[in-house]
């Protein structure tokens, strides 16, 4: 492509920049400074002779007046052509002070003595012009004195006003002024003070010269101070240097008029009115001579600039032709003018075939309106740019493109058509479909997605977090993006986290790992992540699976080994045990009759049959633990047996436990050893007994349930199916949480040594498994412990009315529901089970988490609570507090605890609805229809 010749236009030492902003230069002050030498060196030469008489020469006086008129005139133009330009304030002010001088100077001479009248014109008397010098020399000063504070490097402050006004009143004030500084020193002239008496200066004299003089210096000093320097303002100092000398001639060291120092002092004067004149008349010369040369290299680019464009002109043909993209050009009225070889690839018709054609050619049917849209807007000067549409091509196949529409334009700048430049993207758009598909899919995976999606920089910043976060951490998205993953991790996992990260970074595909995360409530959460680094984004991408339910999962299948592994154990050391006891039982009679004549030995044969005894029991209770008792199982009436048992714990109890026995009147019957039953719930009253030594009460209850796929499902052990529940409930000081899962381990025991064995519970564990059952323990500290043995119902019987009305259709609805249930795995087995039934679940940890929920939605119709739960407030404080809230919000209560205990213990009140854990799901059903009807 040809490069256009550049012209250098301006000469190296340009200067043509206005003096008042043009910055002084070394060579200027050099030339200044060695001007003010001289001067200075003159001055002090003719300073002893001033006072030298000299003959008078009138003529010598109008000269000087005239020229030093003269030169201020033109300064002052001068510098108010460069006004004009720059409007600035101070370069104002100073071309006022140098037609304040003009003026003064033209008075002065007029009423000179001997001039033009023996005393001078205008009517002026003997201190008319000493006071005109005067005024005269101390006008100037100040003037420079306004220049020096209101300029800088850009030649002043601006003035908005029209520069030819402003000039206009500045020449009008300068003679307004002179006028009446003239009607005061001539008419007027006998009221002011004598300056100059019998030839010889007065005191006032003496005071106004050393005033006029001062501020000379007053203005050489600030425009010394007032930097930077403009070329101006160092020819300025050399006027005010020329000015000082000046005054120091003519008013204070000479004698009279016409003496050395009257005549020399004047042609100081003069030089001062000079110096800035002369600058600005050399500075206007070199100007004009560098505006003829530069017409001159103007007129050398005119013809290089014609050369280039022409050239370039052919080359943009070029590149038209060239273009991948169709260039088109259209007149207004939609009419082809210009058909590139792009055009042609594009459309399928030729330049030929297009041009002279209507641009409809290729616009289909239902785009037409748009096309002359488009036209319109061009006409009315708008640009348009990245425009889709769609155009036909000769083959009748439809494209795809983007538009860019430009005015086209005559030489004097009228539209007179269009510039298209189309871009087919059809395989682009196709592109960005497709992608757009897989970013919606993909976003799709992010915010259903049950597992945990996180992605971070590089330093470990969140970046996205997938909604899942909700239910698995309780945070919101939004409240972990931009935050650091450290805020979130367990400290123990943290170094682990970072490991897995470098080690990303080095180019590991894919890692796996676990770390803890904090939930919002405070509590951990394991979960195991799959991980990876992206180098092109600089993204770390994580996937968290939550392992709380695979690890409650773990703990109680573990749970059932150690049990399992714990009875084998037991059971074959009962074993062996019971061999040693069958021969030790079998000889102590033979060694009893022998010694039976023998009184202490007979006493000690006792003590070794007694403790045989003590030992056989055991052995039996181990056994019983170890599911290896022999028993003997019939169909029995647990209601029966449970009263029986009632009647016979009377005593054993005491009188300050109550018993109360709440049976099912259609209660299924079991096939269960009626006597290891008994015994069974003999043990758990004892147990319940000592947990009251104050007294209390004990709950013995009955109640027909079926066990579902999702309790079976949270507990390993358990088959579904119709169990008889036989529930054991005290109120007394209840177990601590974190003995809860040793209590059926053998020898284990809360007692104090020696007031129990640790076999009652194990004993009463080995049982029911052993019978096929199953058992639950509900405990809280300081409320009390139910203890649920759960037997498998009698087969062969027919349908009970129970049973009839549980296997009835379920009713669900689509009511909403907030379920708050401390405990993750019942919590998360209740929202499914609710959500089958078509209900919206919303779901929280504790009575805090509820509230804020019932505080943000409005349309919760039921509150489904857990009673006992940890924190500052259980179930029944936070139905009150609901009720409170929102009073019309119905409630549904739910226990480990049997209702009748629950009912017992103070703890809801009469007619409140309560669901037993565990329920099945028709129960959940009828008790959520009945609650939300209630």
């Amino acid at each position: 492509m040809p490069t256009q010749r550049e012209v250098n236009v301006h000469a190296e030492n340009d200067r043509s920049t206005f003096l008042s902003t043009l910055p002084a230069k070394q060579s200027d002050r050099t030339a200044a400074l060695a001007i003010v030498g001289i001067s200075a060196i003159l001055f002090a030469l003719a300073v002893p002779f001033a006072g030298t008489p000299l003959p008078q020469v009138p003529a010598f006086v109008a000269s000087y007046q005239s020229a030093l008129a003269v030169s201020d005139i033109i300064t002052a133009v001068l510098l108010l052509s460069q006004f004009s330009v720059l409007r600035s304030r101070a370069l104002l002010l100073l071309s006022t002070g140098y037609l304040f001088t003009a003026a003064a100077a033209l008075t002065h001479a007029l009423t000179f003595p001997g001039l033009f009248a023996p005393t001078g014109l205008l009517g002026a008397g003997s201190q008319t012009t000493v006071w005109l010098y005067m005024i005269w020399h101390g006008g100037f000063p100040l003037f420079v004195l306004a220049y020096g504070w209101l300029k800088d490097g850009n030649g002043g402050n601006k003035i908005a006003a029209p520069t030819g006004r402003s000039i206009m009143f500045v020449v009008l004030g300068v003679i307004a002024a002179m006028i009446i500084i003239a009607w005061i020193v001539t008419a007027q002239h006998d009221l002011l003070p004598v300056l100059l008496r019998d030839r010889r200066y007065t005191a006032t004299m003496i005071g106004v010269v050393s005033f006029v003089w001062s501020l000379s210096f007053a203005a050489l000093v600030t425009l010394w101070l007032r930097k930077p320097h403009t070329v101006i303002d160092i020819w300025l100092m050399v006027t005010m240097c020329a000015w000082l000398f000046d005054i120091a001639l003519s008013a204070i060291v000479n004698v009279a008029r016409y003496d050395l120092g009257f005549y020399v002092g004047r042609l100081y004067g003069l030089c001062a009115a000079s110096f800035v004149l002369a600058v600005l008349l050399i500075e206007n010369v070199r100007l004009q001579a560098s505006t003829m040369g530069l017409v001159g290299r103007l007129r050398e680019q005119s013809a290089s600039d014609r050369d280039y464009y022409g050239k370039r002109l052919a080359l943009y043909g070029a590149v038209v032709e060239s273009s991948n993209d169709a260039i088109i050009t259209e007149s207004l009225d939609g009419v082809i003018t210009g058909w590139n070889k792009a055009a042609e690839r594009l459309f399928g018709y030729s330049a030929a075939e297009a041009i002279g054609q209507s641009i409809y050619l290729v616009v289909p049917e239902d785009r037409k309106a748009e096309a002359r849209g488009l036209l319109n807007r061009i006409s009315g000067n708008e640009s348009i740019a990245q425009h889709e549409t769609v155009r036909i091509r000769k083959d009748g196949r439809a494209i795809d493109v983007v538009l860019n529409v430009s005015p086209l334009r005559s030489d004097n700048g009228q539209i007179i058509g269009a510039s298209k430049i189309a871009h087919d993207i059809t395989d682009e758009k196709q592109a960005r479909e497709k992608l757009r598909r897989e970013i919606e899919e993909r976003q799709r995976i992010f915010e259903t997605s049950q597992d945990l999606i996180l992605v971070t920089d590089g330093y470990g910043n969140f970046i996205q977090v997938s909604p899942s976060v909700k239910d698995i951490l309780g945070f919101n998205p939004e409240d972990m993006v931009g935050h650091s993953a450290t805020e979130f991790i367990h400290p123990d996992d943290l170094e682990k986290t970072r490991g897995e990260m470098r080690a990303a970074r080095r180019g590991a595909i894919k890692r796996s790992f676990e770390a803890r995360y904090y939930h919002y409530d405070g509590h951990e959460v394991s979960l195991n992540w799959m991980g990876t680094w992206s180098e092109p984004v600089k993204r770390h991408f994580f996937i968290g699976r939550d392992l709380t339910d695979k690890q409650a999962a773990e703990a109680q299948l573990r749970q059932v080994q150690k049990m399992d592994s714990i009875g084998q154990l037991t059971g074959g050391v009962a074993h062996d045990f019971n061999n040693v006891l069958t021969v030790i039982t079998g000889t102590i009679g033979i060694l009893a009759d022998a010694v039976a004549d023998r009184p202490e030995l007979a006493a000690i044969t006792k003590l070794i049959d007694d403790a045989a005894e003590r030992g056989a029991q055991l052995t039996k209770h181990l056994l019983a633990f170890a599911r290896k008792q022999p028993l003997q199982p019939r169909e029995i009436d647990v209601n029966a047996l449970t009263l029986e048992a009632a009647k016979l714990l009377h005593p054993t109890l005491g009188e300050q436990i109550t018993i109360m026995p709440q049976l099912t009147e259609d209660a299924w019957p079991a096939l269960v050893d009626p006597g290891q039953l008994s015994t069974a719930i003999l043990n758990l009253a004892l147990n319940a007994r000592d947990a009251m030594p104050d007294g209390g009460t004990l709950v013995l209850e009955t109640r027909n349930i079926f066990l579902d796929d999702g309790y079976a499902s949270m507990n390993p052990d358990v088959v579904a199916g119709n169990y008889v529940m036989i529930a054991v409930s005290d109120t007394g000081s209840g177990i601590p949480a974190a003995l809860l899962e040793r209590v059926f381990d053998p020898f284990f025991t809360t007692k104090e040594v020696g007031k129990g064995t640790g076999l009652g519970l194990s004993m009463v564990f080995g049982f029911v498994k052993q019978s096929g059952g199953h058992i639950k323990i509900y405990s809280e500290e300081g409320h009390g412990t139910s203890v649920k043995i759960y037997l498998p119902r009698s087969t062969g019987v027919q349908e009970t009315e129970y049973e009839a009305l549980q296997n009835a259709p379920l009713a669900g609805g689509n009511e909403k529901i907030l379920i708050v249930e401390d405990d993750a795995l019942v919590r998360q087995y209740v929202v499914t089970q609710v959500k089958s039934l078509g209900y919206a679940a919303l779901e929280a940890a504790n009575a805090a988490e509820a509230l804020v929920i019932i505080d943000a939605d409005k349309d919760i119709d039921l509150l489904f609570t857990d009673i006992i739960m940890p924190g500052n407030m259980n179930g029944r404080q936070l139905a009150d507090e609901a009720a409170r809230r929102r009073p019309d919000l119905k409630t549904l209560f739910t226990s480990g605890y049997t209702e009748n205990a629950i009912v017992h213990h103070g703890r809801l009140d009469s007619g409140v609805l309560l669901l037993a854990k565990p329920y099945r799901k028709s129960e959940l059903a009828k008790m959520l229809r009945t609650a939300l009807a209630s």
